[in-house]
């Protein structure tokens, strides 16, 4: 299955979950049983073994794993092995809270700008890029120069880094050129005019000696590089993250991601856009994802005053009597 995946070109962070599924996961469920052996109660099974995991954090989580069992169980029927065809049909599920938490408010953005510009000034930018464009890590990481509309106020997204390559994007969704506020514009400017210019020297690292020489390969015009020039890996700024998180005294689990959701709702909340153009300017496949998820309230809806139905029952009293 696995390889069948690769084959297709389905991206590396989706086939890198399937792979720690059945890794983790199934095989240890399943053990040395025939494949022809399953039966549906086996799916079932393996939701309530699933929730007896320790390591399984989330009724989600366990809803992504039993997605990747269900993948696995129609490959093995489109391979002919003489499995029930409701093997995986109305398998009951953990239901999973879709209330979204209170978005960041923008104090607590400020926070984690200021906080990033003291633990790594190069990635403070990085954090604008999420709230400010709802740009997740890889695109804000992928970003080049030359995707940023400098008069026009617009961001082309178009790629992403991956273990510092290009790769595509999540969705078809994500490819946009975005509108954004110039107030971006201004922190981009800022923080390619202070980073801008030849890269450090270093000595060679696997000899421990040398003369100094420039940084390579070449920063392939990214707006944002390590100290070195170099695309910068997603586990050196998910650390750094971590420390602004902590410095700026945001909620315990804040994830880079929680910017996006900051984006989302205060595109929703501004009264500014209608429904459908928050969906577009999010890059979000499906509508529910941006109002369920992202846009709910209680920040969607803070500051509006409802008195339509005092109105509606004023002009119709109730009967005396």
């Amino acid at each position: 299955m696995i390889e069948r995946k690769k084959k297709r070109n389905k991206r590396f962070n989706t086939v890198k979950s399937y792979e720690s599924n059945v890794r983790n996961h199934i095989l240890p469920f399943t053990g040395s049983r025939p494949a022809a052996s399953l039966r549906r109660r086996d799916s079932a099974a393996f939701i309530d073994y699933l929730l007896e995991k320790p390591g399984l954090r989330s009724p989600r989580s366990v809803i992504q794993v039993f997605k990747t069992w269900r993948i696995l169980m129609h490959f093995i029927l489109d391979e002919d092995v003489p499995l029930p065809a409701n093997i995986v049909a109305r398998i009951e599920l953990p239901e999973v809270d879709t209330c979204s938490k209170a978005a960041l408010t923008p104090e607590e953005v400020a926070a984690a700008a200021t906080a990033m510009r003291e633990i790594e000034p190069r990635y403070e930018v990085l954090v604008w890029l999420g709230a400010c464009a709802g740009l997740r890590t890889g695109e804000a990481l992928g970003l080049t120069r030359a995707c940023v509309g400098w008069a026009e106020d617009h961001l082309l997204v178009q790629e992403q880094r991956q273990r510092g390559k290009a790769a595509p994007l999540k969705t078809k969704s994500s490819y946009a050129t975005l509108p954004v506020d110039h107030f971006l514009i201004e922190r981009l400017t800022a923080h390619v005019s202070r980073f801008s210019g030849l890269r450090p020297a270093y000595r060679d690292a696997a000899r421990g000696h040398g003369a100094p020489r420039q940084a390579g390969p070449a920063d392939e015009d990214l707006v944002v590089t390590n100290r070195y020039g170099r695309p910068v890996q997603r586990s050196d700024f998910h650390r750094r993250w971590g420390q602004a998180v902590a410095l700026a005294c945001l909620p315990e689990g804040t994830h880079f991601h929680h910017l996006k959701r900051f984006y989302t709702s205060t595109l929703g909340a501004s009264g500014k856009h209608d429904p459908k153009t928050v969906q577009a300017l999010s890059r979000h496949a499906r509508f529910s994802e941006t109002w369920d998820t992202y846009a709910r309230p209680p920040l969607a809806a803070e500051g509006v005053k409802v008195t339509a139905f005092g109105s509606a029952f004023r002009l119709h009293p109730e009967p005396q009597g």
